[in-house]
């Protein structure tokens, strides 16, 4: 009926606002719910069933990015860090309502090729991390410390697709500085730690 139309579609245009909780302090972001459906059902879907919670930033760069969302991450020096993502199979609800299903390895459809996608890799922007193939991304993401647009899926500098689903809008000092930490192989020395992440 029209009515529950227009109560999901209103649902589907709803401002979203992720939480990030960390062991050094806590920075929130805009989700583009509207813009990228799917990829925010998925993070959504993730953040809010407790999947984040725990696992460790397991790759920052000073001026580039702060790599996170691998669940081997939970052990802050695993080696399989940066290798794992959501069960496989799984289900989850797009920001539209439509349902999906993970792929075999946990992936989720590319949202690329629209003209209102073409956002920029710009500092605070979250952007799905992926190995380039199609449906690589499923957890993890990084938040940009620099704008990194050779990172555009619209961007012909380079091979690389990362489609930004959000931006940091408060706290992002606190995200430069979880960038700028003492590392080794890019790891944190001490572990920086999501204690959670929640969309309301």
């Amino acid at each position: 009926d029209t009515q529950s139309k227009q109560r999901r579609s209103k649902t589907a245009t709803m401002p979203a606002t992720a939480v990030f909780t960390t062991n050094m302090g806590t920075f929130e972001a805009e989700l583009y719910t509207e813009i990228m459906p799917i990829t925010c059902g998925n993070f959504i879907d993730l953040a809010n069933s407790g999947f984040y919670d725990g696992v460790h930033f397991h790759r920052v760069i000073p001026n580039f990015m702060c790599q996170f969302g691998c669940p081997h991450a939970k052990d802050a020096n695993s080696r399989r860090s940066g290798t794992g993502g959501p069960d496989p199979g799984t289900t989850f609800k797009s920001c539209d309502g439509t349902m999906y299903k993970r792929t075999h390895d946990g992936g989720i459809p590319d949202e690329i090729g629209k003209e209102e996608q073409k956002l920029t890799n710009a500092v605070g922007t979250l952007s799905m991390a992926n190995t380039g193939q199609p449906q690589s991304g499923g957890s993890q993401f990084f938040i940009n410390t620099n704008h990194n647009s050779f990172l555009d899926w619209f961007d012909r500098q380079s091979e690389s697709a990362h489609p930004v689903f959000g931006k940091v809008n408060k706290g992002l000092d606190l995200v430069e500085r979880i960038s700028k930490v003492r590392t080794r192989n890019d790891n944190p020395l001490e572990p920086v730690k999501m204690i959670s992440v929640r969309v309301n």
